[in-house]
């Protein structure tokens, strides 16, 4: 077990080639490190250490993952606000002197885990000079196992291996999602995902298909898309699952293959199709072409 310095809301432990951060669970804690609970961070994922004044007689330890090494600070895509963002440590001011200290050790550290950081003078590893290489891979681990969230318009779940599903809510959807059905997505046949924060106008989740085919250009109309409301689709929930979602993407098989879907899922999205049928929401010709698609699957 390495040194551990403890923060507000989280805590720092250094190990010889790690940041292990841990959360704090309580209730003034943000409710995404509720979920997050504790993140390895490999030197090698990280491009720089700095410290700088806060807020209200504090400090904060910042280290900056590289692009492309935290799938979900790359699914974030700069929308997180300052105080949810995992990689700050926040420290009372008279602390400074040992904060300082830790982020020499952990700059040195990083220093010597990467090889294109250039130091222009000083000591090796204090300079703080950025290591903006974009990762090959990614080197911070995701949430882990299923995960669900309720949109406005439906429920979307991730089994935490190779399928999202998106359910639409009778209330929410739209026309064009309850014509589409509920929509069912192998992860090796998506290339991307697009998270918009909540605490936006237009937040939603939108999963990117390979193959570029014409999508609605409105995600309320895209049934490859959950839109946020009021009280749907909750930053610590939905941010999580697009995270998931997108490592599992870039680790899965690159070859765009569907398999056989199971018999007894494609019975189900045929009853339910059935049931939009009978509800006036499907044309009879709508009806025989969609469930012709379905039938190929097997």
């Amino acid at each position: 077990m390495g040194d551990v310095l403890a923060g507000i809301h989280a805590t720092w432990e250094f190990e010889s080639d790690a940041l292990v951060i841990r959360f704090d669970r309580g209730n003034r804690a943000p409710r995404l490190f509720n979920v997050l609970r504790e993140r390895r961070v490999p030197h090698e994922a990280l491009a720089s250490v700095t410290l700088s004044p806060g807020k209200r007689g504090t400090v904060v330890l910042h280290a900056v993952p590289r692009p492309g090494a935290d799938p979900l600070m790359e699914a974030a895509a700069g929308q997180l606000a300052e105080n949810c963002d995992p990689y700050r440590l926040v420290l009372p001011a008279d602390r400074e002197t040992l904060a300082e200290y830790y982020r020499d050790e952990l700059r040195a550290g990083v220093a010597r885990r990467s090889p294109y950081t250039e130091e222009p003078s000083g000591d090796p590893g204090l300079s703080g000079a950025a290591d903006v290489t974009p990762a090959d891979r990614f080197l911070v681990a995701p949430p882990q196992g299923p995960q669900s969230f309720k949109a406005y318009d439906g429920k979307a779940s991730f089994d935490g291996q190779s399928e999202v599903t998106f359910r639409w809510s009778w209330t929410g959807a739209s026309s064009e999602k309850w014509k589409a059905g509920d929509q069912f997505f192998h992860v090796r046949d998506l290339c991307g995902v697009e998270w918009r924060s909540p605490d936006v106008l237009d937040g939603h989740l939108r999963l990117v298909p390979r193959g570029g085919e014409p999508r609605a250009s409105q995600p309320d109309r895209d049934p490859a898309s959950v839109v946020f409301g009021l009280g749907y689709g909750p930053v610590h929930l939905s941010l999580p699952f697009a995270a998931s979602v997108l490592a599992a993407i870039r680790t899965s098989d690159r070859v765009p293959a569907r398999t056989a879907a199971a018999p007894g899922a494609v019975a189900e999205r045929i009853r339910h199709l059935g049931e939009l049928h009978q509800a006036g929401l499907v044309t009879d010709e709508e009806f025989s072409a969609k469930k012709a698609e379905l039938l190929a699957e097997l």
